[in-house]
């Protein structure tokens, strides 16, 4: 990744992290404690991959609710689109970035190479037919040598969550069978390869795959992922397996980032 960036733990943010994660800043709408624990530590073990960034422009697409544009909006300018307006109305708002509602339109209608880095985070599963289209939008607005981080599912972690931990053999039978997954909130999730992004545009290079909540989603305990000793635990373990082979193929998510080739 570009020297800009500092892969491992964010030291120079870990306040403002602490802030939000705590919920002690006075912020407007939803922060990081009023998610689910798995999105939590997703969040926060995905922020540190990415590693630290100041004083560049930043596109979140698929922003959510709006955590990780905060996040992010304290040292850069960054913009965030997100077709759910409710989702919206409720969104963090603890730091100042620029809130978008739409999708594929407002993308369009960015201009050529204006992000130092692009985040896409669970998104391009649940718009399959226009996931090609998207991921050229994204080379066409990111400057060269620029970053894109993607979140996505992986279809063996997501079997193993099936029968390790809901016990719905009958859904992990039809992932094994090559049907799409189901999200309650979002809807079918149409599974892609990690190599498909590059497959979409040559224009991106693969620099970097985690795996992703390769642990915690087969925690059978749901009152222990309270306590914060069991999740400063959790996140210690994760860290050390998210860039070995076995462990990533079985993962639940893959965090993969990419590089926008000069």
């Amino acid at each position: 990744m570009p020297s800009t960036f500092c892969c491992g733990i964010i030291i120079t943010n870990i306040k403002i992290l602490c802030k939000i994660f705590n919920g002690e800043s006075g912020a407007h709408g939803m922060n990081i404690n009023d998610i689910s624990v798995w999105e939590k530590l997703q969040k926060l073990l995905t922020w540190e991959q990415i590693g630290q960034i100041n004083g560049k422009r930043i596109l979140d697409f698929g922003s959510g609710n709006g955590i990780t544009a905060s996040y992010y909006g304290a040292k850069n300018q960054v913009t965030a689109i997100e077709p759910d307006k409710e989702t919206i109305k409720d969104r963090c708002t603890e730091n100042t970035y620029e809130q978008i509602c739409g999708g594929l339109d407002k993308l369009k209608a960015l201009e050529d190479e204006t992000f130092d880095v692009i985040l896409c985070h669970n998104v391009l599963e649940y718009a399959s037919k226009e996931r090609t289209e998207i991921i050229n939008e994204f080379a066409r607005v990111i400057k060269k040598g620029g970053t894109l981080s993607i979140l996505k599912h992986n279809k063996p972690g997501r079997i193993m969550q099936m029968v390790v931990l809901l016990n719905n053999f009958s859904h992990a039978l039809e992932l094994l069978d090559g049907k799409s997954g189901k999200a309650e909130k979002y809807g079918s999730i149409d599974y892609y390869e990690d190599e498909d992004i590059v497959k979409c545009c040559e224009k991106f290079s693969i620099s970097k795959i985690y795996g992703m909540r390769t642990f915690w989603d087969l925690q059978q305990n749901q009152d222990i992922q309270k306590n914060d000793d069991w999740q400063q635990d959790m996140l210690k373990a994760e860290r050390r397996v998210s860039e070995i082979e076995e462990f990533k193929n079985i993962a639940f998510f893959h965090h993969i980032l990419l590089l926008r080739n000069k």
